[in-house]
């Protein structure tokens, strides 16, 4: 699909796949996290040990089902968490209670990513709604100072995705893989510098009841 939507529609759509359609969240949490772990290839992604940079909201829920798949496909992986375990949302509640079957490590986020020769991105998602400040704004600057290849997930963290400015610290992303539909921001000059090489993923996700 090449068509753009704003953060509105690409919500809409989303409520209208779920509650129209009859897709499940948890599902299409799924189909995205496949999507976005297809794109990480040792051709362009060092993946001796991948670090996913996981939010509590449902972007980290994506992220947390990448760090599975890289592991069933017995790929080193680890979790880097940046809020409270107890405090996510419904899906990423889930993702956590499955990856914990796994083994794979969890642990605070921290600016220290010697090691890592992959950072998935999935702190923050379309919906972030302020600037990136604090200790988030450390951790990107962080992510940004690593000499690791990133790929965020539907958009990097801090990006506004309908106007394509930075919402202050900014992930710069080697690749982005967004799902459903390139989001209007991704194609503004700014967009274009933070998000890097755009992948967009079908997953399933309509504005209607039809593939458009």
């Amino acid at each position: 699909m090449t068509k753009s939507v704003t953060i509105a529609q690409a919500r809409q759509a989303d409520q209208h796949t779920i509650k129209t359609i009859g897709i499940p969240s948890l599902v299409l949490m799924e189909r995205a996290a496949l999507g976005a772990t297809a794109r990480l290839q040792p051709d362009t992604f060092d993946l001796t040990h991948v670090l996913v940079f996981a939010g509590t909201g449902n972007n980290g829920g994506d992220g947390l089902a990448i760090a599975r798949m890289l592991h069933v496909r017995g790929i080193d992986v680890t979790v880097m968490l940046t809020g409270d375990a107890h405090k996510t949302s419904v899906e990423t509640g889930q993702q956590l209670a499955i990856l914990s079957y796994y083994h794979i490590p969890i642990i605070p986020a921290s600016t220290d990513l010697t090691g890592y020769t992959t950072i998935v991105d999935a702190i923050f998602g379309i919906g972030l709604d302020r600037p990136v400040s604090g200790k988030f704004a450390d951790w990107v600057n962080a992510i940004n100072a690593s000499s690791a290849p990133v790929l965020s997930v539907d958009v990097p963290s801090g990006l506004n995705a309908d106007t394509g400015e930075p919402q202050g610290a900014t992930v710069q992303a080697t690749a982005t893989s967004t799902f459903a539909y390139a989001k209007q921001g991704f194609l503004t000059d700014s967009g274009q510098q933070y998000t890097g090489q755009l992948f967009v993923e079908d997953i399933g996700v309509y504005l209607n009841d039809r593939a458009d």
